[in-house]
Order: structure tokens, then C-alpha cells, then sequence
């Protein structure tokens, strides 16, 4: 057996796909294609992808994840994610439900922000900025979720970090919603690979409403000006290297329309990766390894990735192709 035909096999076996349905019903799906639940609209397909509506439904499916051994992802807003053309392995979990509310509040002249996981970052800072939190409009224009923010420590000029005074997590080892005790640094939290952001609450300082809703419209026409955010793409494809823009770099080596396949270097932000249409994860990543060469050619600079890369890289038929060429080369 091929390793492309292996890397499209499900792990579930069909007793694990019997348990599924009778502890998830029809909020499970076999395999699920995952790329138009990402902003890039790419990836092949999920052994099963779960829909999650509250705490109660995910510490059970944490709990069939540990019993049975299954490796399993938490999908939001598929923003800042390459998924595989061979699809992702074990249980995709997407929440919903309870997951995506947001509570806001002022309290001893604060504004405290109380949000599920897969709340829209989005409609958060619209909410929060109403209230007048001071510093929200540095998250302003993320596209993702809290939980996604969170892990990553999203954010410009400030992080949501700074302002999270709780975070709650689920795991296969502690299924039930606990407090965690998390450290912060750039792109980066100490939030372990086993860890499910359950909740969170924020904490902002009160400011004037006018004022924070003007800088918030401000840092989004910029954004509007200067991202291609009507192309599918990921945002910022490579973390800013100490003292220095990744787009300088990578616009330096003049990277801007470079393209593989579906997939070309934003002609607007040099860090960005738009899909015209068909792009693979093959594609993206090729132009990745392109582009993270040439800046280390060039400025001895070893970018970092920002972007998550998730699932299996392996594209049966692209795979068989680019065999037979190498066969057919081979030969003349």
C-alpha cells in the first residue's frame, strides 16, 4: 500500500465511528471537507468533524478522545490555518452554541468582556469598544475567534494577553472547565497542545465611548487599505522577526506576485498568500519554503511561521502525477 493511500485512510475504526454517533447524533459528519470552513478555503477532508453546542457536550467527547486514543483539533474560524490536502486525521471539533457568546459589563469602572471560545473577535471588540474599553482597537480587525486569539496571543501594538484576567480550559486528562495560569509572550502562550480554551474574561480599562469607537474605525480602514481582505487568505503568513517587518523582508527580495499554482504573493502585503480560486495546501506551502529561502538567502533572517500547519500534506493525484513525470523524465 502506497503512503499516499495510507495518509487517506480514516483512524477511526468503524466501533469508534458507532460510539460517535450515539454520544454526538447528527452533529457528526464523516468525512467532512474542512476548506470551506477556513479562510484560506483549503484542506482535504476530516475523519469526523463534530459540532459542539456547550462544556457538558465537549467534556464527553474529551472523554471517548482519552478512552479510546483518538487525536483530535479544535476548528474555529479557520482563520491563520493551512490544512492538508490529504485532510486531518481523528476528530475535527468545532464550537458552537454556548461557545460564541459574549457578555459585556462595567465593573469598578472597568469594562469586562465574559466570551466562549468561539466568539467572533470581531463582534467582541465591536461590543466591548461600545462600552468604551480602552486598548480593544489593538485587536481590532483580527478575523478569528477568542480561543484562537488567545492561543496564539493575538494583536498589534498590544495582545489580548494584557487584557485576559481568566482563562478557563478543558482537556482529555481534566474534562471539566478549569481555571489555567498562563504566561504571555509574542505569538506565543504557555497554553498546553492538550488544552481546549473553554471561556475566557477580559478586563479594559473604562475610556471615552467616541473616542475608542473613532481609533477603532481608524486601525480598520487601515487595515482595509493595506491587507488584500477581500481575497481568501490567512493574514500574516511569517511572525515579525526582532527590529524588523517580515513584508519588508519579504518584499525586498521582491517575493510580491510570486506564484505556484492557485497561489500568489499578495501584490498589496508582501506577508500575505491569496488563493485565486484553485490553490492546494501543496501550493501555499511551497510558496512558503520559496519565500522563507529567499529572505534567509538574501538578510540571513530564518522567518518564523505564524500561519498553523495542520492535517497531512500528501495529495494522492498530485502525488501520482508528479510521479509519472519524474518516471517520463527519467526516461528521455
Amino acid at each position: 500500500m502506497s503512503v499516499a493511500a495510507c495518509a487517506s485512510e480514516s483512524l477511526l475504526a468503524a466501533t469508534d465511528c458507532e460510539a460517535l454517533r450515539a454520544l454526538c447524533g447528527d452533529r457528526v459528519r464523516f468525512r467532512e471537507p474542512i476548506a470551506p470552513y477556513t479562510s484560506w478555503k483549503i484542506g482535504g477532508p476530516a475523519d469526523a468533524c463534530i459540532t459542539l453546542e456547550d462544556r457538558g457536550q465537549l467534556a464527553e467527547v474529551m472523554r471517548f478522545c482519552l478512552r479510546r486514543g483518538v487525536p483530535w483539533f479544535v476548528l474555529g474560524s479557520g482563520s491563520n490555518l493551512l490544512v492538508g490536502d490529504g485532510g486531518i486525521r481523528g476528530l475535527v471539533l468545532r464550537l458552537a452554541g454556548s461557545f460564541a457568546e459574549i457578555e459585556v459589563a462595567l465593573e469598578d469602572e472597568c469594562v469586562v468582556v465574559r466570551a466562549g471560545s468561539s466568539a467572533s473577535m470581531p463582534l467582541l471588540t465591536a461590543k466591548a469598544a461600545s462600552f468604551g474599553a480602552l486598548g480593544v482597537d489593538s485587536l481590532a480587525g483580527i478575523p478569528g475567534t477568542v480561543g484562537g486569539s488567545l492561543r496564539m496571543n493575538a494583536g498589534t501594538d498590544r495582545e489580548i494577553g494584557d487584557f485576559a484576567r481568566e482563562v478557563w480550559i478543558q482537556s482529555p486528562a481534566k474534562p471539566d472547565p478549569h481555571l489555567a495560569n498562563l504566561r504571555f509572550g509574542y505569538r506565543h502562550t504557555t497554553l498546553g497542545t492538550d488544552a481546549i480554551v473553554s471561556r475566557v474574561t477580559l478586563c479594559f480599562e473604562r475610556g471615552d465611548e467616541a473616542a475608542v469607537r473613532a481609533r477603532m474605525r481608524e486601525r480598520l480602514v487601515r487595515r482595509k487599505d493595506t491587507q488584500p481582505i477581500a481575497q481568501p487568505n490567512a493574514g500574516s503568513c511569517f511572525r515579525n522577526p526582532e527590529g524588523d517587518k517580515a513584508a519588508r523582508l519579504i518584499e525586498a527580495v521582491g517575493a510580491k506576485g510570486w506564484r505556484e499554482g492557485g497561489a500568489e504573493v499578495s501584490a498589496l502585503h508582501a506577508n500575505f498568500i491569496n488563493n485565486l480560486g484553485d490553490a492546494t495546501a501543496e501550493d501555499v506551502a511551497t510558496l512558503l519554503a520559496r519565500m522563507r529561502r529567499a529572505v534567509y538567502d538574501r538578510f540571513g533572517v530564518e522567518l518564523v511561521l505564524e500561519v498553523h500547519l495542520i492535517g497531512t500534506f500528501i495529495s494522492a493525484e498530485r502525488s501520482a502525477a508528479r510521479l509519472t513525470t519524474l518516471v517520463r523524465d527519467a526516461r528521455s
